[in-house]
């Protein structure tokens, strides 16, 4: 299986991942999975803004649906930089809102989140450019892709759905701090 992220050579880190893509990706020599909630399959637990691996150890890193539940995301997205080796990549995707990205820490109640987040356990809701700017701030080079009506849709995604696929640069730039 060779789709331009994977070879059987690519350590790969699947964040809370689903038990579809779970069992594909399983078969991959070099997988690990992690789940901090235990509502997924999962070969560890890792909570991504502190996590128990070594700088570089992840070639690819996939976190669909994980950002809106961590309270300090921008210290997970520290936390997935320096998990990635140098030229790596890691795909990122949550629920999108046009305009900004709304967050408020004084919403805790489960109904309350729901009603503003669109989710009970969600802590914010990410406009597109919101979190494309706060994962450049970790380090990444993010680009946006839109998978759109007319795109043939090999890998099942929704129509017009936007993927973040995030690359940590080989080289860091004098002006790029590595945390």
């Amino acid at each position: 299986m060779n789709d331009g992220f994977l070879n059987p050579e690519t350590e790969i880190l699947h964040c809370s991942p689903s038990r579809s893509i779970y069992r594909v990706l399983k078969k991959q020599p070099h997988y690990l999975s992690s789940d901090l909630s235990e509502n997924f399959w999962s070969d560890v637990s890792f909570d991504i803004t502190k996590m128990d691996s070594a700088d570089e150890s992840f070639d690819l890193i996939i976190g669909y649906h994980i950002l809106e539940h961590i309270k300090e995301d921008k210290k997970a997205m520290q936390e997935l930089f320096r998990v990635l080796k140098f030229g790596g990549t890691c795909i990122i995707q949550t629920p999108f809102k046009e305009g900004d990205t709304y967050e408020d820490s004084t919403i805790t109640a489960p109904e309350d989140r729901e009603q503003h987040f669109g989710q009970s356990d969600h802590v914010r809701i990410y406009a597109v450019d919101g979190l494309q700017k706060r994962l450049e701030q970790a380090g990444f080079c993010v680009a946006v892709n839109e998978f759109t009506s007319d795109y043939t849709n090999t890998y099942g995604f929704s129509p017009n759905e936007k993927v973040l696929i995030c690359k940590k640069p080989i080289q860091l730039s004098a002006d790029q701090n590595f945390l």
